[in-house]
This record gives structure tokens, C-alpha cells and sequence, in this order.
């Protein structure tokens, strides 16, 4: 079972993007299972996205980066592969967030399992999953 779950992530390419580097590999670690493009800047994302000819299944992104935010970054991603899902993940809780629509977020920090059961969700568009990961999140910060 394990085993049909892994084979199911490797064939779902995903487009990790952060300026930090330690947090680049540690998404990439916890994601191992997928097939996984990383970059550390938006100008960098769009470089990899645009030589990379076969389909990106989800841009992960920080939401705060310098020269370009998470959310440009996703604007001009889906312009050019409208199919793309997107999860935008900061450690930023001031203010209000508004995301596009079907677009979601991942609050800083989180746990291993979060992050990976947020991907399979968003990826296999589970929206109940989605809805339950994200209320739950929203309990535990209080």
C-alpha cells in the first residue's frame, strides 16, 4: 500500500520555490516521495518552469521573497500552465491574506504530516481534506 502511494507521488512534479536554503531542503526531505524542481528566487521559478516541458502538478512557494512574492510569482506561473495548483506557505500572520481562487496557503511552521497531507489534498483535489486541514491548522494557533 505504502509502496502504490509512493509510485502515485513520484509521477506528481512539483515546483518548490523559497529564499532560504535550509528550508528548501527540508521541504524537499519531507516531500521525497515526489518529483520535485526547486529554485530560490520567483525569477529563478519561472526559468525552471519554462525549460521544464513536462507537466508541474503544484507550486509551492514561500509567500515572502525578496524581488518577487509568492503570489506574482503564482499570477505569472498560471498564466502560463493555467492546470498548475498552487500552495503558498509563510511564517507572516499579520494582516489579512486573500488568495485566488482555488489557490491555498500552509501557515510556518508546520509539522511533516501537515505539509504532506496538504500536498496529496491539494494535488488529488481532495477539498474536504483541504477544508479539514486548514480549520484544524487555524484551531491549533489559538
Amino acid at each position: 500500500m505504502k509502496r502504490d502511494a509512493e509510485q502515485e507521488n513520484a509521477a506528481v512534479t512539483i515546483l518548490l520555490v523559497d529564499d532560504e536554503p535550509q528550508i528548501l531542503r527540508l521541504v524537499s526531505n519531507i516531500l521525497e516521495d515526489y518529483n520535485i524542481l526547486t529554485a530560490s528566487t520567483g525569477s529563478e521559478a519561472i526559468l525552471r518552469s519554462n525549460q521544464y516541458k513536462n507537466e508541474i502538478d503544484l507550486l509551492l512557494s514561500d509567500f515572502e521573497m525578496p524581488g518577487m512574492t509568492g503570489m506574482e510569482l503564482a499570477a505569472q506561473i498560471t498564466v502560463a500552465r493555467p492546470k498548475i495548483k498552487v500552495l503558498l506557505m509563510s511564517g507572516y500572520t499579520g494582516g489579512m491574506l486573500v488568495l485566488n481562487e482555488g489557490w491555498h496557503f500552509l501557515a510556518k511552521p508546520f509539522i511533516p504530516s501537515q505539509l504532506r497531507s496538504l500536498v496529496q489534498a491539494v494535488t488529488s483535489q481532495q477539498q474536504e481534506v483541504i477544508r479539514n486541514i486548514t480549520v484544524e491548522e487555524s484551531y491549533e494557533k489559538r
